[in-house]
């Protein structure tokens, strides 16, 4: 079953661009692009637990998934932003 962030994804555009709007197949497009990131960082997190003998995720093997798979200063923004999110 495929999640949709459409809801979201228009919430953050309006925040960052409010006279902006997007087209279906842009929402699509992004849709689709969250779905691959979301994962990947999730089947490189099971992998990481797997390792570690872990039964359990834990933000530790989502920050080393997002190291993993996201460029550079990519991966630096994500991490921080994910770790105000939880903190």
């Amino acid at each position: 079953r495929k999640e949709t962030y459409s809801s979201y994804i228009y919430k953050v555009l309006k925040q960052v661009h409010p006279d902006t709007g997007i087209s279906n197949k842009a929402m699509a497009i992004l849709n689709s692009f969250v779905n691959d990131i979301f994962e990947r960082i999730a089947t490189e997190a099971s992998k990481l637990a797997a390792y570690s003998k872990k039964s359990t995720i834990s933000s530790r093997e989502i920050q080393t998934s997002v190291r993993l798979i996201l460029p550079g200063e990519l991966a630096k923004h994500a991490i921080s932003e994910g770790t105000k999110s939880v903190t």
